[in-house]
């Protein structure tokens, strides 16, 4: 049976190189808050493999938060042209530190002086008090190394099924569910669009 996470791959690279598409890893990120509620956001894929697909974020954040308290989250890609939809679910677990450290220096300066002023998904007064923060920050890393704030990693979703969407004409989609079974494979179940 295909393997989803080679087509989601492709998907990507498609993506990444079709000129219309602006944020080509751009990913919804549904998590449910202590009440059971859903909630949904958009962020980066920053990276993808057989062990899971990976993203950053606070960890003091609403969906730092959900994630640390209900450990599973769903992905939602799509990509329009040429009009396919990726779905991913299951469980999520931290990166290991040695991830996050090389993923944070990696990051532009501004963003690493960001991480450590924001303090994301809590209730902002002015926009001057965010500026504030930033300069007392940049006021602290001058130019020079900013290391990971204590607050902000990353999170693997370990995917449990996968779900390839194609549009096709007249709405007669072609939608396969992958759902990983006890060998470690992939069962594909089609579905109706």
């Amino acid at each position: 049976m295909s393997d989803p996470l080679k087509t989601f791959l492709q998907w990507l690279e498609d993506a990444k190189k079709n000129p219309s598409i602006k944020e080509p890893t751009a990913m919804c990120v549904s998590t449910v808050d202590a009440s059971g509620l859903p909630r949904a956001r958009m962020l980066l894929l920053k990276g993808a493999d057989e062990r899971g697909f990976v993203f950053y974020t606070n960890l003091e954040s609403a969906k730092g938060l959900d994630l640390r308290a209900k450990p599973f989250a769903e992905l939602c890609f799509y990509w329009n042209p040429p009009g396919r939809q990726v779905r991913v679910r299951g469980p999520v677990r931290p990166v290991t530190d040695a991830e996050a450290d090389a993923y944070f220096e990696s990051r532009a300066y501004w963003s690493k002086i960001g991480a450590w002023a924001s303090r994301q998904s809590r209730p902002l007064g002015a926009y001057a008090e965010l500026e504030r923060a930033v300069a007392a920050t940049a006021l602290k890393h001058p130019l020079g190394k900013v290391p990971r704030p204590p607050h902000w990693s990353g999170f693997r979703l370990e995917p449990e099924s996968i779900e390839l969407w194609e549009e096709l004409p007249f709405r007669l989609h072609r939608r396969v569910l992958h759902t990983k079974n006890t060998s470690g494979g992939w069962d594909a179940q089609p579905l109706f669009p």
